[in-house]
């Protein structure tokens, strides 16, 4: 077994770091990481200039791109061994509802999804979190289940880890993804030219947070685990937007 390793807090992040040892005795580890801290990536790839990959030391390499560079070099011709699965995190906050449209750590696992085994995107509820050692235990278990359970490989599974020690967990669910209000509004100042510049506001709160969802289960303390697709198609809609299209009239 050949796992990838991935995050979008850069390959310095204690998050990668603990990750990479814990999962050691389960298989070969790799990590293809950003140079620097790319959160909110989400899915860009960098087509307009060159990247560069840099191993600084054996099987651990740096990249200056997004998250889903490094993943997609690591799968299309950086390493002389394609891996079985992509491993992204552990992320610094949590990525649960409308977060996963912008997070690069959900979208390093995505870019996996090429490969054999499901892709798993693993978050711990803290910016500063206390119990990294425990998000990555609980991670163990899962890529180990994986391992000796495949299922099918079109599954992303984003993963949250509440910021508590594990005897606090209340165990592990399958949740959906809620979602939030609004965001917050972006912050104008001004640069010390006098021009306006903008900070992005804070994401809104949430909005869809009932039982079932991601939010329910770690303002619970549950682990939540909530399975992802690629496919963006909203099939229920399909009839009705057939019934619209065909009311349009693109010659008059």
């Amino acid at each position: 077994m050949h796992l990838l390793l991935s995050n979008d807090d850069g390959f310095q992040a204690d998050g990668l770091r603990v990750l990479a040892r814990v999962l050691s005795d389960l298989a070969t580890i790799t990590i293809v990481a950003p140079n620097r801290n790319r959160s909110a990536a989400s899915n860009s790839l960098t087509l307009e200039r060159p990247l560069r990959a840099v191993e600084f030391k054996p099987g651990w390499y740096t990249v200056d791109g997004t998250p889903t560079d490094c993943v997609h070099l690591g799968i299309t011709g950086l390493l002389k061994r394609e891996p079985n699965m992509v491993v992204s995190g552990i992320n610094a906050g949590a990525n649960m509802g409308d977060d996963v449209i912008y997070s690069g750590t959900v979208a390093a696992a995505m870019e996996g999804r090429f490969l054999g085994l499901p892709a798993v995107a693993v978050s711990i509820t803290s910016f500063q979190p206390d119990y990294i050692e425990d998000a990555a235990a609980v991670t163990r278990a899962l890529v180990k289940q994986i391992i000796d359970k495949p299922f099918p490989e079109d599954v992303i599974l984003n993963v949250n880890i509440p910021n508590v020690p594990r005897e606090d967990m209340q165990g592990i669910v399958t949740t959906r993804l809620g979602n939030r209000h609004k965001a917050e509004p972006a912050i104008m100042m001004h640069d010390p030219r006098g021009k306006p510049i903008f900070w992005v506001g804070a994401a809104g709160p949430e909005q869809d947070a009932g039982p079932g969802t991601d939010f329910h289960a770690i303002n619970n303390n549950y682990i939540s685990v909530t399975p992802l697709h690629v496919d963006l198609t909203r099939y229920n809609a399909m009839d009705a937007v057939k019934g619209w299209l065909d009311e349009c009239d693109i010659n008059q």
